[in-house]
């Protein structure tokens, strides 16, 4: 079994959830050994300020330097809990002293499997406004819909003043939900893909007849599954 190095802190409240997720997926396997994980928290503030920046070689150098820590603590593969810095993955995969698994891989994979063709997407507004989770769809037949600008702004909004600070009010939970009922019957998506991982601690199931992909729970499916 392969140590597990988790760039964690983006934000707090979904790197707790990986942490769980991934025993909770070893006690399922009912493996007689739980696995060994480093935990890097990195500083949620300096991480934004360098997305907000939009230069790509700071973030992918901050980042290499928390991947660079977890190998030095003994991790033998990494994974960054966050979708919105996956922006510069392949950077930062192609420096990496430690093999990466890809969070949009992963998203990518489990919506193939389940047959989607024109996945919706949610996320920061550094996601839903960037190239990397559509251009990775493409590459398997998936055509991706990101909301209009007025919703986007919203969920941007709503994630960083209330989601990844702990906070879930049914009125922002209806009103995220009221975006998707609109790219359902405007965009006639298929599936909706959580690009955030702080957003399946307020979506927390399936609605209005299509999959909710959880991308911290298939995150973690290939985290462990690279592990073993």
């Amino acid at each position: 079994m392969k140590r597990i190095g988790l760039v964690g802190g983006l934000g707090p409240e979904s790197t707790l959830d990986y942490y769980r997720l991934i025993i909770q997926a070893f006690r399922e396997r009912r493996s007689p050994d739980y696995p060994e994980i480093v935990v890097y928290s990195a500083n949620l503030t300096e991480g934004l300020k360098l997305m907000e920046a939009r230069q790509p070689e700071p973030l992918v150098d901050w980042l290499l330097h928390k991947i660079e820590a977890l190998h030095r603590a003994g991790a033998e593969l990494a994974a960054i809990c966050s979708n919105s810095p996956h922006v510069v993955f392949d950077e930062v995969q192609r420096r990496s002293p430690l093999p990466l698994v890809s969070i949009v891989e992963a998203a990518r994979d489990e919506a193939a499997t389940r047959g989607s063709q024109r996945p919706g997407l949610l996320g920061t507004a550094f996601t839903m406004q960037a190239d990397f989770y559509p251009e990775t769809f493409r590459n398997r037949g998936m055509q991706m819909v990101v909301p209009p600008a007025e919703d986007q702004a919203l969920i941007h909004r709503k994630i960083f003043s209330e989601i990844e600070l702990g906070i879930f009010k049914d009125e922002t939970r209806d009103q995220l939900l009221g975006v998707v009922e609109r790219m359902i019957r405007r965009d006639g998506i298929d599936a909706l893909v959580l690009g955030c991982t702080e957003l399946p601690l307020i979506l927390t199931k399936d609605e209005f007849g299509i999959p909710f992909l959880n991308t911290t729970a298939v995150h973690v499916h290939a985290i462990v599954a690279a592990s073993l």
